[in-house]
């Protein structure tokens, strides 16, 4: 439960933020002057501080500038009945969130409110590396595979700089814990940290939610109203789903990178901002530049150093760390003994495809959590959920499969690489389904036949063809049935044409 601190010496204004902050999750401490109020950040945590410009003795700005001496990531939001340009720049450069007028509007001040705590939150949470086990943390990157060993490494190299970064993975791969990661060990690390989704703000919302706007540059605009890129000042602001940015406001970031400074809506001066640029995104920014809806100079201003984060996939040996951890963590946030997951389950849970990375993992042991009225967490409790994922995410897989065959036909047209494009694209898919039939039944092409709907020459023969090297972990004797088929892939298998690579993934990457 966060607490807020209210210093003013207008007991009625007290009572109203007493009274607007009723219905949240606050913890509301008041102080009457700026004495009083650095008595309390003293001897208390406090996670935002809403101070007034006009207070007796010490006034409002100097009284933050105390405060943040002694908790150097404190949020502040400022107020004043008499706004000035001076005030109103000074409160900015000692790092406040945000300056206010009053009378203010309720609900504007209520979302203020709300943003100033998460980024407070964001700020100072502390997200660790699995370097070694550490399952009591509920921040951490887990992951000790030699791709995450890599991931670390790399922050550490990056943090310290200032470089601009570009994350790059699919959805649920943990984007913002690494761009978190590399706040905390930079030396911004006492400055703002702000988060920007480019997504889950509206379009026309988004270019003064960043930038910031004069007043009267449209109607409602009564004040000057500060940008998230002025609030992060010194510090870091993090453009999550920056492929989805609109391309209106793509040059304005490119200027923001190239020149250190920005123009608020609707206004002429030029700002100078110090801040740290680290953009995420899920989407194919090739592609993007390809069609037209994202700039190729912007690209290359943003991927100084490009962090690509591997998925579920790409490390399933981790899965079982995840599995522990999440265990942990959901189990001291709902006050429960944890109670582990069964051997069985955990082979379930390991080998499923995890489209959604671990943010579905995630979800998912805790539903199985929740369901598991305090015993072992066993297949069918793992079995529940995926099932229900499996039905919702159905059509969405289809989806997703007809998209990514698309593009690479596609590729492969607009190449002209091949002069019977239609018989290249027929082999490569063919070689890739027979690929994927003879890996998951571990090299026995029996079984792969029966999967396939053919005859076992014609596996044999579909082999010679296309030069797949089978290296077989399932013995040809007494051939299973299809029936019985294994669940899981053995990782000592792998089929390769005769030139060492993978046909699946040619297949799926040719240019």
């Amino acid at each position: 439960m966060a607490t807020i601190l209210i210093v003013d010496d207008d007991q009625q204004l007290q009572r109203s933020f007493e009274k607007l902050l009723s219905d949240e999750v606050y913890t509301i401490l008041t102080a009457y002057s700026g004495e009083e109020g650095l008595a309390i950040i003293r001897s208390a945590r406090v996670d935002l501080v809403i101070l007034d410009v006009n207070l007796p003795g010490m006034n409002g700005l100097e009284t933050f500038r105390d405060m943040r001496k002694i908790s150097p990531k404190l949020t502040g939001i400022i107020m004043t009945a008499f706004s000035t340009t001076e005030r109103a720049i000074e409160a900015m450069k000692l790092g406040a969130f945000d300056y206010i007028t009053k009378p203010f509007d309720i609900p504007d001040m209520l979302n203020i409110i709300n943003q100033a705590v998460e980024a407070g939150r964001l700020a100072r949470s502390r997200v660790e590396m699995d370097v070694v086990s550490k399952t009591t943390s509920s921040e951490i990157i887990v992951g000790q595979c030699k791709v995450m060993q890599e991931l670390y490494k790399t922050i550490g190299r990056v943090a310290p700089t200032d470089a601009t970064v570009l994350i790059r993975g699919e959805s649920g791969t943990g984007k913002e814990l690494v761009a978190r990661a590399l706040y905390q060990h930079s030396l911004r690390a006492s400055e703002p940290f702000l988060v920007i989704n480019c997504v889950t703000i509206p379009e026309n919302l988004l270019e003064s939610e960043l930038f910031g706007y004069e007043k009267g540059t449209f109607t409602g605009a009564l004040t000057r109203r500060f940008g998230r890129i002025e609030q992060a000042n010194r510090g870091t602001i993090f453009l999550d789903e920056i492929g989805d940015m609109p391309l209106s406001l793509q040059p304005k970031i490119l200027r923001l990178i190239e020149e250190k400074s920005i123009s608020r809506l609707g206004g002429h001066e030029t700002i100078p901002v110090n801040v740290r640029i680290i953009a995420a995104t899920n989407r194919d920014l090739e592609s993007a530049i390809a069609d037209g809806s994202f700039r190729e100079d912007l690209y290359y201003r943003l991927k100084v150093v490009t962090i690509r984060l591997p998925s579920l996939r790409e490390r399933p040996q981790d899965i079982p760390r995840l599995i522990d951890h999440f265990l942990a963590r959901f189990s001291r946030d709902m006050n429960v003994d944890n109670p582990g997951m069964t051997l069985e389950a955990k082979e379930i849970v390991s080998h499923y495809n995890w489209s959604g990375n671990v943010r579905e993992l995630s979800n998912a042991i805790q539903k199985a959590l929740i369901f598991s009225r305090g015993c072992p967490i066993r297949p069918e409790d793992i079995a529940h959920v995926i099932e229900k994922k499996s039905e919702a995410h159905e059509s969405i897989d289809e989806g997703y499969f007809e998209e990514i065959t698309q593009q690479w036909i596609r590729r492969v047209l607009v190449s002209k690489k091949y002069g019977n494009a239609f018989d290249y694209l027929n082999d490569r898919f063919s070689s890739t389904v027979m690929g994927a039939a003879l890996e998951i039944t571990g090299g026995n092409k029996s079984i792969a036949a029966k999967l396939l709907g053919l005859s076992r020459p014609t596996v044999q023969a579909k082999i010679e063809k296309y030069r797949l090297k089978v290296e077989t972990s399932v013995k040809e004797e007494n051939p299973l049935s299809s029936e019985s088929l294994p669940e899981v892939e053995d990782s000592s298998f792998h089929v390769v044409n005769n030139s060492g690579t993978d046909p699946a993934k040619e297949a799926l990457i040719s240019r």
